[in-house]
Protein backbone atom coordinates (compact mmCIF):
# COMPACT_ATOMS: atom_id res chain seq x y z
CA UNK A 1 0.00 0.00 0.00
CA UNK A 2 0.84 3.38 -0.53
CA UNK A 3 0.86 6.46 1.58
CA UNK A 4 0.89 9.89 0.51
CA UNK A 5 2.99 12.05 2.41
CA UNK A 6 3.06 14.99 0.95
CA UNK A 7 2.03 16.58 -2.29
CA UNK A 8 3.78 20.02 -3.09
CA UNK A 9 3.65 22.00 -6.52
CA UNK A 10 6.36 21.02 -8.17
CA UNK A 11 7.69 17.58 -5.79
CA UNK A 12 5.93 14.92 -3.87
CA UNK A 13 6.10 12.31 -1.28
CA UNK A 14 5.16 8.75 -0.77
CA UNK A 15 5.59 5.91 2.09
CA UNK A 16 5.34 1.77 0.96
CA UNK A 17 3.88 0.99 4.36
CA UNK A 18 6.34 -2.34 5.53
CA UNK A 19 6.95 -4.30 8.67
CA UNK A 20 11.03 -3.29 7.98
CA UNK A 21 12.28 -0.75 9.29
CA UNK A 22 13.90 2.24 6.91
CA UNK A 23 14.49 0.17 4.06
CA UNK A 24 11.87 -1.61 2.29
CA UNK A 25 12.24 -5.54 2.27
CA UNK A 26 12.66 -5.65 -1.30
CA UNK A 27 14.08 -3.19 -4.18
CA UNK A 28 11.11 -1.94 -6.42
CA UNK A 29 10.37 0.00 -9.27
CA UNK A 30 8.61 3.49 -9.81
CA UNK A 31 6.69 4.16 -12.83
CA UNK A 32 5.29 7.89 -13.40
CA UNK A 33 2.13 8.21 -16.53
CA UNK A 34 3.69 5.07 -17.82
CA UNK A 35 7.53 5.80 -17.63
CA UNK A 36 9.99 4.24 -15.22
CA UNK A 37 11.43 6.66 -13.62
CA UNK A 38 13.82 5.07 -10.64
CA UNK A 39 14.13 1.93 -9.08
CA UNK A 40 13.45 2.87 -4.89
CA UNK A 41 15.07 0.94 -1.99
CA UNK A 42 13.78 2.52 1.16
CA UNK A 43 9.81 2.59 2.23
CA UNK A 44 9.99 6.71 1.55
CA UNK A 45 10.77 7.73 -2.03
CA UNK A 46 9.93 11.06 -3.65
CA UNK A 47 9.05 12.67 -6.63
CA UNK A 48 10.64 16.44 -7.98
CA UNK A 49 10.82 18.45 -11.28
CA UNK A 50 6.74 17.65 -11.59
CA UNK A 51 4.53 20.25 -12.58
CA UNK A 52 1.89 22.60 -10.60
CA UNK A 53 -1.48 21.91 -10.86
CA UNK A 54 -1.06 18.89 -12.60
CA UNK A 55 -2.57 15.20 -12.46
CA UNK A 56 -0.37 12.17 -12.48
CA UNK A 57 -0.45 8.00 -12.69
CA UNK A 58 1.73 6.51 -9.82
CA UNK A 59 2.67 2.77 -10.11
CA UNK A 60 5.07 0.79 -8.10
CA UNK A 61 6.49 -2.78 -8.72
CA UNK A 62 7.87 -4.53 -6.22
CA UNK A 63 8.62 -8.14 -6.85
CA UNK A 64 4.94 -9.56 -8.11
CA UNK A 65 3.23 -6.87 -6.04
CA UNK A 66 1.95 -3.65 -7.79
CA UNK A 67 0.75 -0.63 -6.20
CA UNK A 68 -1.02 2.45 -7.98
CA UNK A 69 -1.92 5.69 -7.19
CA UNK A 70 -3.29 8.72 -8.86
CA UNK A 71 -2.30 12.09 -7.42
CA UNK A 72 -2.76 16.01 -8.19
CA UNK A 73 0.15 18.62 -7.44
CA UNK A 74 -0.67 21.87 -5.84
CA UNK A 75 -1.60 24.98 -7.83
CA UNK A 76 0.49 27.99 -7.49
CA UNK A 77 0.49 32.02 -8.70
CA UNK A 78 3.82 31.87 -10.38
CA UNK A 79 6.98 31.04 -10.32
CA UNK A 80 10.89 33.22 -10.24
CA UNK A 81 14.04 32.36 -11.00
CA UNK A 82 16.52 33.96 -8.59
CA UNK A 83 18.73 34.79 -11.03
CA UNK A 84 16.39 37.35 -13.24
CA UNK A 85 16.53 38.92 -9.94
CA UNK A 86 20.24 39.43 -10.20
CA UNK A 87 21.71 36.21 -8.60
CA UNK A 88 24.84 35.73 -9.96
CA UNK A 89 25.13 31.76 -9.01
CA UNK A 90 28.78 31.61 -8.92
CA UNK A 91 29.63 30.93 -4.75
CA UNK A 92 31.53 34.37 -5.22
CA UNK A 93 28.89 37.14 -5.91
CA UNK A 94 26.94 37.87 -2.42
CA UNK A 95 23.25 37.33 -3.57
CA UNK A 96 21.58 38.20 -0.70
CA UNK A 97 19.81 41.06 -1.82
CA UNK A 98 18.75 39.51 -5.13
CA UNK A 99 17.21 36.30 -3.41
CA UNK A 100 15.16 38.54 -0.67
CA UNK A 101 14.28 40.73 -3.35
CA UNK A 102 12.25 37.91 -5.15
CA UNK A 103 10.85 36.51 -2.21
CA UNK A 104 9.64 40.17 -0.99
CA UNK A 105 8.14 40.30 -4.58
CA UNK A 106 6.35 37.62 -4.69
CA UNK A 107 2.64 37.23 -4.21
CA UNK A 108 1.29 34.27 -1.73
CA UNK A 109 1.06 31.37 -3.45
CA UNK A 110 4.26 31.56 -5.39
CA UNK A 111 7.45 29.66 -5.71
CA UNK A 112 11.21 30.54 -5.81
CA UNK A 113 13.73 28.65 -8.05
CA UNK A 114 17.22 28.07 -7.51
CA UNK A 115 18.79 26.43 -10.70
CA UNK A 116 21.95 24.83 -10.60
CA UNK A 117 24.60 26.85 -9.38
CA UNK A 118 26.34 28.06 -5.55
CA UNK A 119 24.62 30.93 -4.34
CA UNK A 120 27.07 32.80 -1.18
CA UNK A 121 24.25 34.95 0.75
CA UNK A 122 23.90 35.99 4.09
CA UNK A 123 20.36 35.08 6.22
CA UNK A 124 17.45 35.43 4.63
CA UNK A 125 14.04 35.74 5.81
CA UNK A 126 10.59 34.12 4.62
CA UNK A 127 7.32 35.22 4.76
CA UNK A 128 3.83 33.00 4.49
CA UNK A 129 2.28 31.36 1.64
CA UNK A 130 5.89 30.80 0.08
CA UNK A 131 7.93 28.02 -2.01
CA UNK A 132 12.01 27.80 -1.78
CA UNK A 133 13.02 25.52 -4.74
CA UNK A 134 16.40 23.88 -4.88
CA UNK A 135 17.87 22.29 -8.53
CA UNK A 136 19.39 19.37 -7.30
CA UNK A 137 22.65 20.65 -8.31
CA UNK A 138 21.90 24.13 -6.36
CA UNK A 139 23.21 25.18 -3.26
CA UNK A 140 22.13 27.84 -1.27
CA UNK A 141 25.79 28.72 0.81
CA UNK A 142 26.19 30.62 4.36
CA UNK A 143 28.24 33.38 4.06
CA UNK A 144 31.77 33.03 6.48
CA UNK A 145 31.74 36.34 8.09
CA UNK A 146 30.25 36.13 11.16
CA UNK A 147 29.67 40.11 11.40
CA UNK A 148 27.43 39.74 8.38
CA UNK A 149 25.12 37.86 10.99
CA UNK A 150 22.27 40.05 12.53
CA UNK A 151 21.92 39.85 16.03
CA UNK A 152 17.96 39.69 16.74
CA UNK A 153 16.56 39.94 20.00
CA UNK A 154 14.90 37.10 21.87
CA UNK A 155 11.92 38.83 23.10
CA UNK A 156 10.20 42.14 21.90
CA UNK A 157 7.17 43.99 23.38
CA UNK A 158 5.11 46.01 21.31
CA UNK A 159 2.96 49.52 21.41
CA UNK A 160 0.82 47.80 23.81
CA UNK A 161 3.20 46.21 25.71
CA UNK A 162 2.72 42.72 24.96
CA UNK A 163 5.97 40.23 24.87
CA UNK A 164 6.55 38.29 21.58
CA UNK A 165 8.94 35.78 21.73
CA UNK A 166 11.69 36.14 18.94
CA UNK A 167 14.59 34.68 19.74
CA UNK A 168 15.64 31.10 21.32
CA UNK A 169 18.89 28.78 22.25
CA UNK A 170 18.85 25.74 24.60
CA UNK A 171 15.60 26.14 26.34
CA UNK A 172 15.61 30.46 27.14
CA UNK A 173 14.43 33.17 24.90
CA UNK A 174 17.75 34.88 24.27
CA UNK A 175 19.35 36.97 21.19
CA UNK A 176 20.89 35.04 18.31
CA UNK A 177 22.46 35.99 15.36
CA UNK A 178 19.99 35.32 12.38
CA UNK A 179 19.79 31.65 11.14
CA UNK A 180 20.38 31.25 7.47
CA UNK A 181 16.96 30.38 6.72
CA UNK A 182 14.61 32.25 9.18
CA UNK A 183 11.14 32.45 9.12
CA UNK A 184 8.68 34.23 12.20
CA UNK A 185 4.99 34.17 12.84
CA UNK A 186 4.72 32.86 9.25
CA UNK A 187 2.42 29.88 7.58
CA UNK A 188 2.50 27.94 5.23
CA UNK A 189 6.26 27.98 3.91
CA UNK A 190 7.73 24.79 2.42
CA UNK A 191 11.17 24.42 1.20
CA UNK A 192 11.70 21.36 -1.13
CA UNK A 193 14.25 20.32 -4.34
CA UNK A 194 16.99 17.99 -4.09
CA UNK A 195 19.42 20.89 -3.78
CA UNK A 196 21.47 21.55 -0.76
CA UNK A 197 21.57 24.87 1.98
CA UNK A 198 25.12 24.61 3.48
CA UNK A 199 26.01 26.72 6.62
CA UNK A 200 29.78 26.50 5.85
CA UNK A 201 30.39 26.25 9.07
CA UNK A 202 33.47 24.71 8.48
CA UNK A 203 35.02 27.98 6.53
CA UNK A 204 33.59 30.02 9.40
CA UNK A 205 34.68 30.47 12.73
CA UNK A 206 31.48 29.41 14.45
CA UNK A 207 32.77 25.81 15.46
CA UNK A 208 36.49 26.94 16.52
CA UNK A 209 35.26 29.82 18.75
CA UNK A 210 31.47 28.71 19.68
CA UNK A 211 32.94 29.64 23.56
CA UNK A 212 33.44 32.94 23.10
CA UNK A 213 30.60 34.35 21.34
CA UNK A 214 28.66 37.08 22.87
CA UNK A 215 25.81 35.24 21.94
CA UNK A 216 23.57 32.03 20.88
CA UNK A 217 24.94 30.74 17.29
CA UNK A 218 22.60 31.10 14.52
CA UNK A 219 20.76 27.83 13.27
CA UNK A 220 21.13 26.60 9.75
CA UNK A 221 16.98 27.09 9.71
CA UNK A 222 14.99 28.80 12.07
CA UNK A 223 11.07 28.75 12.93
CA UNK A 224 9.34 30.80 15.27
CA UNK A 225 5.79 31.06 16.09
CA UNK A 226 5.23 29.21 12.19
CA UNK A 227 2.30 26.88 11.18
CA UNK A 228 2.56 24.36 8.71
CA UNK A 229 5.48 24.20 7.47
CA UNK A 230 7.35 21.50 4.89
CA UNK A 231 11.30 20.57 4.27
CA UNK A 232 10.75 17.88 1.64
CA UNK A 233 14.06 15.89 0.10
CA UNK A 234 16.96 19.25 0.61
CA UNK A 235 19.92 18.53 1.92
CA UNK A 236 21.42 20.74 4.94
CA UNK A 237 24.94 20.50 6.21
CA UNK A 238 27.46 22.54 8.13
CA UNK A 239 25.25 24.19 10.60
CA UNK A 240 27.23 26.47 13.09
CA UNK A 241 24.82 24.65 15.59
CA UNK A 242 22.07 22.82 15.22
CA UNK A 243 20.27 22.52 12.08
CA UNK A 244 16.93 22.94 11.67
CA UNK A 245 14.92 24.60 14.99
CA UNK A 246 11.46 25.05 15.04
CA UNK A 247 10.40 26.69 17.94
CA UNK A 248 6.50 27.23 19.37
CA UNK A 249 5.74 25.93 16.03
CA UNK A 250 2.83 24.17 14.81
CA UNK A 251 2.01 21.10 12.32
CA UNK A 252 6.30 21.15 11.24
CA UNK A 253 6.90 18.29 8.43
CA UNK A 254 10.56 17.22 7.57
CA UNK A 255 9.94 14.52 4.75
CA UNK A 256 13.07 12.88 2.85
CA UNK A 257 15.55 14.91 4.36
CA UNK A 258 19.04 14.59 4.33
CA UNK A 259 21.03 16.58 7.42
CA UNK A 260 24.29 15.92 8.08
CA UNK A 261 27.89 17.33 9.59
CA UNK A 262 31.13 16.20 11.19
CA UNK A 263 31.08 13.66 14.35
CA UNK A 264 33.24 16.20 16.13
CA UNK A 265 31.16 19.67 14.99
CA UNK A 266 30.05 20.99 18.07
CA UNK A 267 26.06 21.18 19.01
CA UNK A 268 25.07 20.30 15.21
CA UNK A 269 21.87 18.40 16.25
CA UNK A 270 19.98 17.79 13.31
CA UNK A 271 16.35 18.39 14.02
CA UNK A 272 15.35 20.07 16.99
CA UNK A 273 11.50 20.94 17.60
CA UNK A 274 10.88 22.93 20.89
CA UNK A 275 7.54 23.50 22.27
CA UNK A 276 6.09 22.37 19.05
CA UNK A 277 2.39 20.74 18.19
CA UNK A 278 2.23 18.22 15.22
CA UNK A 279 5.87 16.90 14.29
CA UNK A 280 6.37 14.45 11.51
CA UNK A 281 10.13 13.53 10.83
CA UNK A 282 9.61 10.84 7.95
CA UNK A 283 12.10 9.30 5.86
CA UNK A 284 15.07 11.57 7.05
CA UNK A 285 18.54 10.39 6.96
CA UNK A 286 20.55 12.43 10.10
CA UNK A 287 24.24 11.98 10.74
CA UNK A 288 26.13 14.64 13.32
CA UNK A 289 27.60 15.99 15.53
CA UNK A 290 25.23 15.77 18.62
CA UNK A 291 21.89 14.54 18.67
CA UNK A 292 20.23 13.55 15.54
CA UNK A 293 16.52 14.46 16.85
CA UNK A 294 16.24 15.70 20.21
CA UNK A 295 12.82 16.79 21.09
CA UNK A 296 12.64 19.90 23.78
CA UNK A 297 10.27 22.22 25.71
CA UNK A 298 12.28 24.77 27.43
CA UNK A 299 13.86 25.57 30.42
CA UNK A 300 11.64 26.47 33.60
CA UNK A 301 11.97 30.15 32.72
CA UNK A 302 10.47 29.90 29.45
CA UNK A 303 7.58 27.77 31.04
CA UNK A 304 6.80 30.53 32.84
CA UNK A 305 6.82 32.71 29.63
CA UNK A 306 4.15 30.49 27.60
CA UNK A 307 3.58 27.01 29.12
CA UNK A 308 3.13 24.90 25.50
CA UNK A 309 4.30 21.19 25.61
CA UNK A 310 5.77 19.11 22.70
CA UNK A 311 2.88 17.26 21.75
CA UNK A 312 1.59 14.81 18.64
CA UNK A 313 5.39 14.22 17.42
CA UNK A 314 5.79 11.10 14.70
CA UNK A 315 9.14 9.65 13.61
CA UNK A 316 9.00 7.14 11.33
CA UNK A 317 11.13 4.88 8.80
CA UNK A 318 14.45 7.48 9.89
CA UNK A 319 18.49 6.45 9.29
CA UNK A 320 20.10 7.97 12.51
CA UNK A 321 23.92 7.44 12.40
CA UNK A 322 26.88 8.79 14.76
CA UNK A 323 25.02 11.20 16.92
CA UNK A 324 25.46 11.45 20.87
CA UNK A 325 21.97 9.95 20.68
CA UNK A 326 19.60 9.06 18.29
CA UNK A 327 16.12 10.54 19.67
CA UNK A 328 16.62 12.39 22.46
CA UNK A 329 14.21 14.02 24.81
CA UNK A 330 15.34 17.32 26.59
CA UNK A 331 17.38 17.91 28.65
CA UNK A 332 15.29 21.44 28.05
CA UNK A 333 11.77 20.06 28.78
CA UNK A 334 10.31 21.94 31.19
CA UNK A 335 6.95 22.49 29.33
CA UNK A 336 6.66 18.97 29.17
CA UNK A 337 6.97 16.30 26.31
CA UNK A 338 3.77 13.71 25.40
CA UNK A 339 1.90 11.57 22.90
CA UNK A 340 5.54 10.83 20.88
CA UNK A 341 6.21 7.61 18.40
CA UNK A 342 8.85 6.51 17.03
CA UNK A 343 9.35 3.85 14.53
CA UNK A 344 10.50 1.81 11.73
CA UNK A 345 13.94 3.23 12.31
CA UNK A 346 17.58 2.23 12.11
CA UNK A 347 20.08 3.51 14.62
CA UNK A 348 23.64 2.96 13.71
CA UNK A 349 26.57 3.56 15.86
CA UNK A 350 24.63 6.54 17.55
CA UNK A 351 25.80 6.50 21.50
CA UNK A 352 22.35 6.17 22.87
CA UNK A 353 19.79 5.21 20.81
CA UNK A 354 16.60 6.54 22.70
CA UNK A 355 17.89 8.96 25.32
CA UNK A 356 15.88 11.34 27.91
CA UNK A 357 17.63 13.49 29.71
CA UNK A 358 15.45 15.93 32.73
CA UNK A 359 17.07 16.91 35.90
CA UNK A 360 16.01 18.85 39.51
CA UNK A 361 14.77 21.73 38.16
CA UNK A 362 13.17 21.34 35.38
CA UNK A 363 9.58 22.10 37.08
CA UNK A 364 6.61 20.54 37.72
CA UNK A 365 4.78 20.73 34.10
CA UNK A 366 7.85 19.00 32.79
CA UNK A 367 5.31 15.86 32.62
CA UNK A 368 6.98 13.66 30.17
CA UNK A 369 4.82 10.35 28.83
CA UNK A 370 3.14 8.78 26.50
CA UNK A 371 6.53 7.74 24.94
CA UNK A 372 6.39 4.46 22.14
CA UNK A 373 9.33 3.03 20.66
CA UNK A 374 8.37 -0.02 18.13
CA UNK A 375 9.79 -1.78 15.23
CA UNK A 376 13.47 -0.49 15.62
CA UNK A 377 16.91 -1.98 14.06
CA UNK A 378 19.71 -0.62 16.34
CA UNK A 379 23.75 -1.87 15.57
CA UNK A 380 26.46 -0.68 17.42
CA UNK A 381 24.68 1.97 19.69
CA UNK A 382 26.35 1.93 22.91
CA UNK A 383 23.71 2.25 24.94
CA UNK A 384 20.26 1.22 23.41
CA UNK A 385 17.94 2.50 26.20
CA UNK A 386 18.77 5.87 28.57
CA UNK A 387 15.96 7.54 30.89
CA UNK A 388 18.56 9.83 32.96
CA UNK A 389 16.56 11.72 35.54
CA UNK A 390 20.04 13.40 36.74
CA UNK A 391 21.25 15.41 33.73
CA UNK A 392 23.86 17.26 34.62
CA UNK A 393 25.11 19.43 31.39
CA UNK A 394 25.02 22.81 30.15
CA UNK A 395 23.73 25.03 33.86
CA UNK A 396 25.18 26.94 35.83
CA UNK A 397 23.89 24.66 39.17
CA UNK A 398 25.23 21.36 37.02
CA UNK A 399 27.66 20.41 39.70
CA UNK A 400 25.26 21.32 43.01
CA UNK A 401 24.27 19.71 45.63
CA UNK A 402 20.86 20.17 44.36
CA UNK A 403 21.23 18.53 41.39
CA UNK A 404 23.12 15.43 42.25
CA UNK A 405 22.00 14.14 45.83
CA UNK A 406 20.88 10.90 45.57
CA UNK A 407 19.06 11.82 48.91
CA UNK A 408 14.93 11.44 48.64
CA UNK A 409 14.40 15.51 48.12
CA UNK A 410 10.93 17.65 49.01
CA UNK A 411 9.22 17.32 45.74
CA UNK A 412 8.09 20.64 45.14
CA UNK A 413 7.42 23.08 41.84
CA UNK A 414 11.31 22.61 40.55
CA UNK A 415 10.58 18.65 40.61
CA UNK A 416 10.11 16.88 36.97
CA UNK A 417 7.84 13.86 36.40
CA UNK A 418 7.99 10.80 33.79
CA UNK A 419 5.12 8.95 32.97
CA UNK A 420 4.54 5.86 30.70
CA UNK A 421 7.30 4.38 28.62
CA UNK A 422 7.06 1.45 26.16
CA UNK A 423 9.92 -0.40 23.94
CA UNK A 424 8.62 -3.02 21.74
CA UNK A 425 9.49 -5.40 18.47
CA UNK A 426 13.10 -3.58 18.73
CA UNK A 427 16.21 -5.37 18.18
CA UNK A 428 19.59 -4.17 19.01
CA UNK A 429 22.86 -5.62 17.97
CA UNK A 430 26.56 -4.92 19.01
CA UNK A 431 26.00 -2.99 22.40
CA UNK A 432 28.45 -1.75 24.09
CA UNK A 433 27.73 -0.22 28.10
CA UNK A 434 24.12 -1.05 28.98
CA UNK A 435 21.15 -2.76 27.35
CA UNK A 436 19.67 0.08 29.10
CA UNK A 437 19.95 2.65 31.91
CA UNK A 438 17.12 4.36 33.23
CA UNK A 439 17.29 6.20 36.56
CA UNK A 440 15.06 8.10 38.40
CA UNK A 441 14.99 10.41 40.87
CA UNK A 442 13.67 9.01 44.75
CA UNK A 443 11.51 11.78 45.33
CA UNK A 444 10.04 11.16 42.09
CA UNK A 445 10.05 7.22 40.47
CA UNK A 446 9.84 6.84 36.78
CA UNK A 447 6.01 5.53 36.72
CA UNK A 448 6.12 2.65 34.17
CA UNK A 449 8.70 1.31 32.06
CA UNK A 450 7.44 -2.02 29.43
CA UNK A 451 9.96 -3.80 27.72
CA UNK A 452 7.79 -6.38 25.18
CA UNK A 453 9.49 -8.13 22.47
CA UNK A 454 13.64 -6.83 22.84
CA UNK A 455 16.61 -8.42 22.02
CA UNK A 456 19.61 -7.17 23.33
CA UNK A 457 23.47 -8.38 22.02
CA UNK A 458 26.44 -7.37 23.13
CA UNK A 459 29.43 -6.84 20.69
CA UNK A 460 32.69 -9.23 21.63
CA UNK A 461 34.95 -6.44 21.87
CA UNK A 462 32.78 -4.12 23.97
CA UNK A 463 34.39 -1.01 25.41
CA UNK A 464 33.62 0.80 28.92
CA UNK A 465 31.57 3.84 28.45
CA UNK A 466 29.70 6.49 30.70
CA UNK A 467 25.85 5.88 29.76
CA UNK A 468 24.18 8.67 31.06
CA UNK A 469 25.61 11.87 31.53
CA UNK A 470 25.54 12.52 35.11
CA UNK A 471 27.49 13.56 38.64
CA UNK A 472 30.18 10.92 40.25
CA UNK A 473 28.81 8.47 37.03
CA UNK A 474 30.48 5.29 36.24
CA UNK A 475 31.87 3.09 33.24
CA UNK A 476 29.71 0.31 32.74
CA UNK A 477 30.46 -2.53 29.86
CA UNK A 478 27.91 -4.73 29.42
CA UNK A 479 25.54 -4.56 31.73
CA UNK A 480 21.86 -5.91 31.21
CA UNK A 481 18.81 -3.98 31.60
CA UNK A 482 19.42 -1.59 34.97
CA UNK A 483 16.24 0.66 36.55
CA UNK A 484 16.36 2.70 39.19
CA UNK A 485 13.81 4.15 41.28
CA UNK A 486 10.90 2.97 38.75
CA UNK A 487 7.56 2.41 39.91
CA UNK A 488 6.62 -0.35 37.85
CA UNK A 489 8.88 -2.55 34.93
CA UNK A 490 7.24 -4.99 32.66
CA UNK A 491 9.72 -6.79 30.50
CA UNK A 492 7.84 -9.57 28.38
CA UNK A 493 9.50 -12.01 25.52
CA UNK A 494 12.32 -10.10 25.75
CA UNK A 495 16.34 -11.78 25.44
CA UNK A 496 19.74 -10.06 26.65
CA UNK A 497 22.64 -11.97 25.10
CA UNK A 498 25.95 -11.42 26.31
CA UNK A 499 25.66 -9.80 29.54
CA UNK A 500 28.09 -10.00 32.43
CA UNK A 501 25.86 -10.14 35.61
CA UNK A 502 21.79 -10.21 35.65
CA UNK A 503 19.70 -9.53 32.55
CA UNK A 504 17.67 -7.61 35.12
CA UNK A 505 18.94 -5.74 37.55
CA UNK A 506 16.28 -3.47 39.86
CA UNK A 507 17.36 -0.83 42.58
CA UNK A 508 14.45 0.82 44.46
CA UNK A 509 11.41 -0.21 42.08
CA UNK A 510 8.21 -1.01 42.72
CA UNK A 511 6.24 -3.64 41.18
CA UNK A 512 9.02 -5.76 39.10
CA UNK A 513 7.09 -8.21 36.31
CA UNK A 514 8.83 -10.39 34.20
CA UNK A 515 7.49 -13.19 31.38
CA UNK A 516 9.32 -15.31 28.81
CA UNK A 517 13.23 -13.07 29.78
CA UNK A 518 15.53 -15.36 28.07
CA UNK A 519 19.42 -15.04 29.18
CA UNK A 520 22.22 -16.19 27.61
CA UNK A 521 25.75 -15.62 28.79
Amino acid sequence: MINTLYLGTTSACFELRADSAYYAPEAYDIFLNGEKMRRGETNVFSLFDLLPDTRYALRVQQGEKEFSLDFSTRCEICAVDVRQFGAAGDGVQDDTDAIQSAINFLPAGSRVYFPAGVYLCRPLALKSHLTLELHQDAVLLGCPDRSRYPILPGTVRDLQGREWMTGAFEGLTRPMYQSLIHAEYCEDVHIVGRGTIDGNARNSDWWTQFRHFETARPRLMFFCNCKDVVIHGVTGKNSPSWNLHPFYSENFSCYDIHVQAPKDSPNTDAIDPEACKGVNIIGCRLSVGDDCIAIKSGKIELSRQRLQPASNHVIRNCLMEFGHGAVTLGSETACGVRDLTVSHCVFHATDRGLRIKTRRGRGKNCDITGIVFENIEMNQVITPFVINMWYNCCDPDRFSDYVKSREKLPVDDRTPHLGSFTFRNINCTNAHAAACYIDGLPEAPIDEVTFEKVTVSFADDAVPFVPAMQNDAVKRCKLGLYLNNVKKVSVRDSAIMGCEGNALVTENCGCVETQNLHEEK
